[in-house]
């Protein structure tokens, strides 16, 4: 089973797009891990029944393989419904669950019945800013049949802007307006109980540094993976999550069988009985996406692939 360091930075497609099959077969735009065909959002209400007739044309033509990983953005239960009786279903990794809640959930679980598909249930609802409606839902989450599909939860920031009449300001990231304090209690109620949340989108698209300061950011709060727009995002999101050398000795040394209760390396204290799931996680995010090719001054750079494959044994 893929795990969720491998969806990257999911590339959002409108289900209309002409090119469906070359996008979601990976022989166009090769390079995305990870691809949510939109039913959504991405396509108006009248242009619904064409969205759904390309792709009920397209899931056939999908093939198993090593290419990315398939999801649809469904629009409601009833859409997913159809979606599950589509020849081809088998091909898709999962369903992305937009505006779920504690009342609605329950509905896609039950059509889920007898499919193996994962779910990416998406916060973007006015119970978001109601701590006691997500822990209820996070109850929901955790049985053990439901629990065991989720993926990854995913944060819509523009519905929760939306809902406060505000949309991001340009040159700032969403933790520069209210949805900071929002996405930090969201992860402390989801994560302990072994939920990964991932980020919600970033639309400008002519303001890179504004963008890896928000995915740095994104980091910061333990968010793994982040919705893209536009191709051009992906590579620019994905080399934030590479992995810098001295990091990736330090979370190795923090596994190893024989490593002391406490001790110093690259200048920082290293305890693993503290520091052991942040060392599982960064090992995932180097096998992944690699090593960073800058790292702090004064630390040797490591170039090799021996000298990569040596730091991931």
């Amino acid at each position: 089973m893929r795990d969720v360091p491998e969806l990257g930075a999911s590339l959002y497609v409108p289900t209309t797009r002409q090119d469906l099959v070359q996008i979601a077969q990976g022989t166009k735009l090769s390079e995305i891990r990870s691809v949510i065909l939109c039913t959504e959002d991405a396509v108006n209400a009248e242009a619904l029944p064409f969205a759904l007739a390309n792709l009920r044309h397209a899931m056939p033509l999908l093939q198993c393989g090593p290419q990315q990983m398939r999801f649809v953005r469904v629009r409601n239960p009833h859409v997913m419904q159809q979606v599950l009786a589509m020849p081809g279903v088998e091909q898709l990794d999962g369903f992305v669950l937009p505006k779920v809640t504690r009342a609605l959930l329950p509905e896609y679980l039950a059509l889920l019945r007898g499919h193996h598909h994962r779910i990416m249930p998406t916060l973007e609802t006015k119970e978001v800013f109601d701590e006691r409606e997500m822990i209820a839902l996070r109850e929901v989450l955790e049985r053990e049949d439901v629990a065991e599909r989720v993926l990854t939860l995913r944060i819509g920031g523009n519905d929760l802007l939306s809902l406060l009449g505000m949309r991001r300001p340009r040159g700032k990231t969403l933790y520069q307006t209210p949805l900071g304090q929002v996405i930090a209690r969201l992860v402390t109620t989801f994560k302990p109980s072994g939920f990964n949340l991932s980020a919600p989108v970033f639309e400008y698209l002519d303001d890179r540094e504004t963008l890896l300061r928000e995915v740095s950011e994104d980091m910061d709060h333990g968010l793994v993976g982040k919705t893209a727009v536009h191709p051009d995002q992906v590579p620019q999101i994905e080399a934030c999550y590479r992995v810098h050398a001295p990091d990736l000795e330090m979370a190795n040394r923090i596994l190893a069988e024989d490593a002391p209760g406490v001790f110093r390396m690259h200048d920082a204290m290293c305890e693993p009985a503290t520091h052991r799931n942040w060392a599982h996680r960064l090992c995932k995010s180097a096998s992944c996406f690699g090593l960073r090719e800058t790292v702090p001054a004064g630390v040797n750079t490591i170039t090799s692939r021996e000298d990569f494959a040596q730091l991931l044994m």
